[in-house]
């Protein structure tokens, strides 16, 4: 495959495979899914096969344990997978929704705008396969075509779950366009793809931290950055042992990337010394690495080891959880403000005082107070899908829902008088 010219040419179809996906009713579109759904389903054994293959070449290679946990598949993350397929079947059709009329007005003309959709997004992700397919079907939803770029780790798992997909789009009548997958074993596509400006309209990596950076510098596209990890919780005196444990341990129960999960602890200095200990005692018995500020390692040198300087900037992603102490909330938030990865981050009190201050001075696409910021991809019927969390201030902030893959457009109806 000559990357720039094919590349080119795969996004040119997808282009106009969204340009066709725009004009179909919804009814065409949620019967796409409901195939791709059944697909998955039907098509399960030979997934897992492809992705047993991939585990396998995987660990001869070394990967870390924590991309090897995101790749593996299983029967219930398959299930999952489709059962957001049928969810997305189920849903009415956003696009072309009519919205609010625009606060500007024209004289003797209508004005309003609608939903559309973006056109061609392009998802670059390592492992995780089944969340190809997750993006596939909130994309076809909105009318949008999708080019994924999935990792090497993944190859196997990845083509078997987008020819399945494909087969059934192409059974469903629609383009067959609007869901490509590149090639991991010709090069590095990556680069060439997010400054295909001309076509993608929107870039969104998924992944660790480097990889999402990695797009950012390099994409000419727009990008929405995803965030995983590095989420703060600060524990106020007044805030209670039974919901800050409540917090942390459900928080940490997101399958399979655990996206919200709370990683730093920021408690007051005068803090209860009997539910710290409580606390901390629970964690390790739950098998949680504490790691501490240099004051509370000198103080419980053998519950904590020192949090370096650095790590309070970064995820862990594994079973670590920092304790630093701060002299109130004011500091807890100047620090969260300065050191989260800014999607979610959370407080744990009575007052209602803190609570106000918390979510207006927290600089945070998403605030939590005494909830779990646990993030659920297939949440309750009611509330919506989410691919991930965006901890950006441009394009979107916070959860990456059906509404995000969509852009509006304003119209002006008038009569042609002057």
């Amino acid at each position: 495959m000559n990357a720039p010219s094919d590349l080119t040419r795969i996004a040119y179809h997808a282009q106009q495979s969204s340009l066709t996906l725009s004009t179909l009713r919804g009814t065409d579109r949620s019967r796409a899914l409901q195939l791709m759904a059944d697909s998955l389903h039907d098509r399960q054994n030979e997934i897992l096969e492809a992705n047993t293959l991939d585990l396998e070449e995987s660990r001869e290679m070394a990967i870390p344990e924590l991309v090897l946990e995101w790749l593996k598949l299983t029967p219930e993350r398959l299930q999952t997978a489709g059962q957001i397929l049928e969810r997305l079947a189920e849903l009415s059709d956003p696009i072309q929704q009519v919205l609010n009329t625009p606060s500007y007005r024209v004289d003797q003309c209508q004005t309003y705008c609608q939903l559309m959709p973006l056109g061609v997004i392009a998802l670059v992700y390592e492992a995780l396969p089944e969340l190809g397919a997750i993006a596939a079907g909130m994309c076809l939803r909105a009318g949008n075509s999708l080019i994924l770029r999935g990792g090497t780790e993944a190859s196997h798992s990845n083509r078997i779950i987008t020819e399945t997909l494909q087969m059934a789009i192409e059974d469903a009548g629609l383009p067959t366009g609007c869901l490509q997958l590149l090639p991991t074993d010709q090069g590095d596509l990556t680069r060439e793809l997010v400054t295909l400006d001309r076509y993608v309209n929107l870039v969104i990596p998924y992944g660790r931290s480097s990889l999402v950076q990695q797009v950012v510098r390099q994409a000419t596209a727009p990008v929405l950055r995803t965030a995983i990890g590095n989420c703060y919780l600060y524990w106020s005196p007044s805030g209670s042992l039974d919901i800050a444990r409540w917090m942390i341990l459900d928080s940490h129960q997101s399958e399979p990337d655990p996206i919200n999960a709370i990683e730093k602890v920021l408690i007051h200095r005068h803090h209860n010394f009997t539910a710290l200990t409580m606390l901390w005692h629970g964690l390790k018995e739950k098998g949680f690495q504490l790691r501490g500020d240099p004051e509370l390692v000198a103080e419980f040198p053998e519950l904590f080891t020192v949090a370096e300087a650095a790590e309070w900037n970064q995820a862990y992603l594994n079973d670590s959880i920092a304790f630093k102490v701060v002299d109130g909330l004011e500091t807890a938030i100047d620090w969260i403000n300065s050191h989260s990865s800014g999607h979610a981050d959370c407080l744990a009190t009575e007052s209602y005082q803190e609570s106000r201050l918390f979510a207006t001075r927290i600089n945070s696409a998403m605030t939590y107070i005494n909830a779990s910021p646990r993030f659920y991809r297939n949440s309750k019927r009611g509330s919506p899908i989410a691919l991930g969390m965006s901890n950006q201030k441009g394009y979107r902030r916070g959860l990456i829902s059906l509404e995000t893959l969509t852009t509006v457009k304003h119209i002006v109806q008038g009569n042609g008088s002057l």
